[in-house]
């Protein structure tokens, strides 16, 4: 069994999106996969009951209980191991991981970005869009590596830029079609490496 380990830190919106679409297309007899278990660094993070409500087993590792990166990630990642994931996915993972955590995961780590790669890595990216008067904005799939939203990119959506567009505005719309394109790069994920 192909076990995905996803990791969220808020409303886990992707994450059900995933865990939906491997519930309808039966993943499971199809793909051999399975989401083992969603893990929060946030006790109160809203997508924990989301996940439950999927039948998926929840977990969670402040790293508040930590002294540094490092040791969180080290704690993490006996935590995902526990589940032998063959893809750990992060969907709204809020938190910048260390060199070795991707180095222990390298090739089958994926994230979801909410711009047009390698356009506007990091932080608001929305507004940063309008700014610069983008007239296409979207969102890229791609692999993770120890350099920020960097990595092999997997699949991407463009959204329109609307005249009066706000960063949340654009936002909501960006978000629609994170929600059908990770989906599908996971899907594509668990094909491609099935047989390796």
């Amino acid at each position: 069994m192909k076990n995905i380990v996803i990791l969220i830190s808020g409303s886990g919106s992707n994450m059900a999106a995933i865990a939906r679409t491997a519930q309808k297309e039966n993943w499971q007899a199809a793909l051999g996969a399975r989401i083992a278990a969603v893990i929060s660094n946030k006790p109160d993070a809203k997508g924990l009951a989301l996940a439950q409500g999927f039948g998926i087993a929840t977990e969670t590792l402040s790293h508040r209980d930590f002294e540094s990166r490092e040791a969180f990630d080290s704690a993490l990642m006996a935590r995902i191991d526990r589940h032998s994931p063959h893809l750990v996915v992060l969907a709204g993972f809020m938190r910048i991981l260390t060199p070795g955590f991707v180095a222990h995961y390298a090739g089958r780590i994926i994230n979801i970005h909410p711009s047009l790669l390698p356009a506007f890595t990091g932080l608001h990216t929305h507004q940063r869009a309008i700014d610069m008067g983008c007239k296409v904005a979207g969102t890229t799939v791609h692999q993770v590596t120890a350099e920020l939203d960097h990595g092999q990119i997997l699949a991407q959506a463009v959204v329109p830029v609307l005249p009066g567009d706000t960063a949340d505005a654009l936002a909501a719309r960006v978000l629609t079609q994170e929600h059908v394109i990770y989906p599908q790069a996971v899907r594509a994920f668990l094909a491609d490496k099935g047989s390796r």
